[in-house]
């Protein structure tokens, strides 16, 4: 699905999508997939990264680079890993600021933007029977499990850091669940994302080498599934997204903590309450986020008309 010949005011757009996706993989509770699917890319995104594969790698390795370039789609990858790699490295420290120090008001926005963005995938399911709607709610049920599910104590040896890179790439590009709560979830979001601010190359390098594995491998599995069973996949997907947003909702209360390797106390199970504070504010971010995602399938719809 490699659509025409882009220009260069193009390539800056889809820099900006990738920016967009690198700022929602940092935030634990919202995927990058989400992103690519708003802004109209998702597939485009999943036949490049699947075109990565012995016969585009045999052009790399014997010195083809025009061919493995153009195999893989590579200025469209390109410029989305650009986005993607400017926007966690510039937006790590203050997201993680944010969250620490306004949790309420950047989950409110990430909750409007999740919740938009479940209703607009769903528009996408050409027909509601008993399979989509039985694939909506098994999905809406994994991820709604993965959400109250207790983040572990795990190891932080290369190997599992190298586990964490493959399995948390493939929630990455899953509309609803998000990298970033998997890696809550195995315990090395904090560790992954100091490796990022103190730039822990040994730490950083096996994380990626991790995820290259589990994206190429993973996009195949996802590749196959939007095209043989359209309806279905996007009915799970969306049912991932609705059922994230137990996740997403801003207010919360902290009723077990642990302390971590570094000897910082951190929320170990949170519950969710009733509005009890900024609560004005955080509608407000709400419907911005919503408004956001309503503009963007504006936009790219008027962009598949032209």
């Amino acid at each position: 699905m490699i659509p025409h010949k882009r220009t260069l005011k193009d390539y800056a757009v889809l820099m900006l999508k990738g920016m967009g996706m690198g700022a929602a993989d940092v935030v634990p509770g919202v995927s990058g997939g989400t992103i690519a699917f708003i802004v109209g890319i998702y597939g485009e995104l999943i036949d490049s990264i699947k075109s990565i594969n012995g016969t585009t790698l045999r052009f790399l390795f014997t010195g083809k680079i025009a061919a493995f370039w153009k195999g893989i789609n590579g200025n469209f990858l390109g410029a989305l890993i650009g986005g993607i790699g400017i926007s966690i490295f510039s937006l790590a420290r203050l997201i993680t600021y944010l969250l620490v120090h306004h949790p309420i008001l950047v989950w409110a926005f990430f909750f409007g933007l999740v919740l938009a963005s479940t209703w607009f995938v769903s528009k996408d399911i050409k027909r509601w029977d008993w399979k989509t709607v039985l694939s909506f709610a098994i999905g809406a049920v994994i991820a709604y499990y993965i959400t109250v599910a207790t983040p572990a104590e795990t190891p932080s040896n290369l190997p599992f850091i190298f586990l964490c890179g493959a399995i948390a790439i493939c929630a990455m590009i899953l509309p609803g669940i998000s990298g970033s709560f998997i890696l809550v979830l195995l315990g090395k979001y904090f560790y992954i994302m100091e490796a990022v601010k103190t730039l822990n190359l040994p730490v950083m390098l096996v994380f990626v080498a991790g995820a290259a594995i589990g994206i190429t491998s993973f996009s195949r599995v996802l590749s196959f599934a939007l095209r043989k069973f359209h309806d279905v996949t996007i009915a799970i997907l969306s049912g991932f997204m609705l059922g994230s947003l137990n996740k997403v909702w801003p207010w919360k209360e902290t009723v077990e903590t642990y302390v971590d390797s570094q000897g910082v106390t951190k929320a170990l199970v949170e519950v969710n309450i009733a509005p009890n504070q900024f609560v004005w504010e955080a509608t407000g971010l709400m419907i911005l986020g919503f408004g956001i995602v309503y503009f963007l399938e504006k936009l790219s719809e008027k962009s598949m008309s032209h």
